[in-house]
């Protein structure tokens, strides 16, 4: 093509639309929602302007404009009223969860349901996982370690009586090493081999996850997550974790965070053929309502704000994500609509 011809497509607007190579579009776009029980329900969460805390009634309520949006799949956190050593709450058949699930699918055919499987939000000491007493002090703290069987049996425990609720996809994000196949072999032996699996199979121990544990009240007692959590200086093993939670069954993987995980994101796609998501976390979130504030939200801080965001969900779309988990998936879906 002529150069000039070539500057032409860079300066107008609607010749850069049509020759772009990444369309953002609602569809890849999945929104996160934090469920609460009672009734008519909404709590803002201090660190996170515009996102809050839903009963059912409100959760469905919700769903239903961001449906309206284009938005085809939603991801379940459920806050209990009780937590305890062991996480029990997780696994109820009348949990929070489980009901949110039901009440969705009895209202949205057409909403993927996907819920998250943890345990960090359910036990009264905030991991990811059963905290036995031995002298190998995986969470970092001299007086616990890591239950590991006990914790592979819970999460395929959580993951069944989600997909007995209807849940379309499961989400383990406890970072526990075999968690994928101990939920694929408990979901098929109950008879759910239609569940699918949403491996958090990259998620790096971030300090972009605050706002969420504000949110979950999930925030660990003692020690950190950094003992199965990723380090976020290392990336061939974040290509090895994918390989492994392939292997082991998953259907999509994820990285998380996305935004400083691009590259991560970028070699995942390259090297696996398989559905990849990214989640643009909490903090990301956070940062560019600090930002929008900073600079006088009632001047320019709509249009910008949604420029950044834009911005933001393409970059990640563009490094090779299919699927993008974001706190502003609603609010981008009624911008690019």
């Amino acid at each position: 093509m002529p150069v000039l011809r070539l500057r032409r497509l860079k300066r107008d607007s609607a010749a850069r639309d049509w020759s772009n190579r990444t369309t953002l579009l609602s569809k890849d776009l999945i929104m996160p929602y934090f469920v609460v029980s009672g009734k008519d329900v909404k709590r803002p969460i201090k660190s996170m302007p515009g996102i809050s805390h839903l009963s059912i009634d409100r959760l469905v309520r919700d769903i239903s404009q961001t449906r309206e949006r284009g938005i085809k799949a939603i991801l379940l956190f459920g806050i209990p009223e009780v937590k305890d050593r062991l996480g029990s709450g997780a696994y109820k058949k009348q949990g929070i969860v489980q009901r949110a699930v039901k009440a969705v699918k009895k209202n949205f055919k057409d909403i993927i349901a996907i819920t998250d499987v943890c345990l960090c939000g359910y036990t009264s000491h905030g991991h990811c996982c059963i905290i036995g007493e031995n002298p190998r002090p995986e969470t970092r703290d001299p007086k616990y370690s890591i239950d590991y069987k006990s914790t592979l049996k819970v999460l395929g425990k959580i993951a069944l009586s989600h997909a007995d609720a209807g849940a379309d996809l499961v989400a383990p994000s406890a970072m526990m090493d075999g968690q994928v196949g101990a939920i694929r072999d408990t979901l098929d032996k109950k008879g759910f081999k239609e569940a699918g699996i949403l491996a958090y199979s990259a998620k790096y121990a971030s300090n972009l996850y605050f706002p969420f544990r504000e949110a979950m009240a999930s925030g660990p007692q003692f020690g950190d997550r950094k003992a199965y959590q990723m380090d976020y200086r290392d990336s061939d093993e974040a290509l090895r974790e994918i390989g492994q939670d392939i292997d082991e069954g998953a259907d999509v993987v994820m990285v998380k965070p996305a935004l400083s995980y691009l590259d991560i994101i970028y070699r995942a796609k390259e090297k696996f053929n398989i559905p990849l998501a990214a989640y643009n976390v909490s903090g990301e979130y956070s940062m560019v309502k600090a930002y929008v504030k900073s600079i006088g939200y009632r001047a320019k801080g709509i249009e910008t704000e949604r420029n950044i965001v834009l911005e933001i969900l393409t970059s990640i779309k563009r490094a090779g994500a299919d699927f993008i988990i974001s706190y502003y998936a609603k609010e981008a879906a009624g911008w690019l609509n």
